[in-house]
């Protein structure tokens, strides 16, 4: 069990897909303006990663390694990882059209969104078993919208700041996520996995 929660914590917040691998940034900063927005897409992204990582890891276990065929996964992990997308989207529009509305195409963005893709590819490559492949998965997951809540909640503070008229908008937005980044370095080499 302390292996898992070590793995789920380090996928969470020493392996940071955002701020520390630098992966998922289009929607990084695209949805971060919003808090409501970033916790939407926050749960969204971690359901779509570990759902498709489950189902990633029994295609890949099952049909390809049998057959010789883990040259086809990045392909077959795509197919995966864009029909959960697909699903997402129909059942936020028909249920929650305001946030499907606020997301805009972000949610589409999740389908190539590289954390997405990254997380079970990362997986395969490590040989992990399904518990391993789901905690890391989740923990990724969560480690994306601890990175996308904790952006949008210092982005909708610098609404009310002084900021300079050249670092509006995107550049303060850069400014930000590389101090977020620089915060997570400081838990590099906490956990060992």
């Amino acid at each position: 069990m302390a292996a898992y929660i070590t793995l789920f914590l380090s996928a969470a917040v020493v392996n940071n897909f955002v701020l520390t691998r630098f992966l998922g940034l289009c929607i990084f900063f695209g949805v971060s303006k919003s808090l409501k927005a970033s916790v939407g897409m926050g749960m969204a992204v971690t359901s779509v990663i570990t759902l498709s990582s489950m189902l990633a890891w029994v295609v890949y276990n099952f049909v390809l390694r049998p057959f010789n065929l883990e040259f086809l996964k990045t392909v077959v992990f795509v197919l995966l990882i864009a029909s959960f997308v697909q699903l997402l989207e129909m059942i936020i529009k028909k249920q929650a059209p305001a946030l499907y509305n606020m997301w805009g195409i972000y949610l589409v963005l999740i389908a190539t969104n590289c954390v997405v893709l990254g997380v079970p590819l990362l997986n395969a490559e490590s040989n992990f078993n399904f518990v391993t492949s789901v905690v890391n998965a989740f923990g990724s997951g969560v480690g994306f919208a601890l990175a996308i809540v904790l952006m949008s909640s210092i982005r909708e503070k610098l609404v009310d700041a002084d900021v300079p008229k050249s670092l509006e908008g995107s550049g303060v937005a850069f400014i930000l996520a590389g101090m977020l980044a620089l915060a997570f370095l400081g838990f590099s080499g906490m956990i060992a996995v």
